[in-house]
């Protein structure tokens, strides 16, 4: 997935800062890691706060390429909101929310 495509995911949230990593790419906003590109998906970070509404809304978690869940915290984005840009704003932001308490 090219650059410009992953800051037009992320275009609700503002602007966001993209690194190589791990064969796909971080994803970040402030300083702190929101998503990440692999094999051309992006996943969003959540945290115990926010992984019940990732997962209430069908979303799933990262797997590996034999499709095992990873256990790492990103979700793919829900279906519902590939296509309408207010509500992948919705899930962007929780991934930013899930990203500032993890440094706590």
């Amino acid at each position: 997935m090219s650059d410009d495509a992953i800051r037009e995911v992320f275009a609700g949230l503002g602007e966001v800062t993209i690194r190589k990593m791990f064969g796909g790419k971080g994803i970040y906003r402030d300083g702190q890691i929101v998503g990440v590109e692999v094999r051309g998906e992006i996943l969003l970070k959540a945290d115990a706060v926010s992984a019940p509404d990732f997962e209430a809304a069908g979303a799933k978690r990262w797997t590996d390429a034999g499709g095992r869940p990873v256990n790492m915290p990103y979700w793919t984005i829900p279906e519902s909101a590939v296509d309408d840009p207010d509500e992948l704003a919705l899930w962007t932001r929780k991934a930013y929310e899930a990203a500032l308490r993890s440094r706590k």
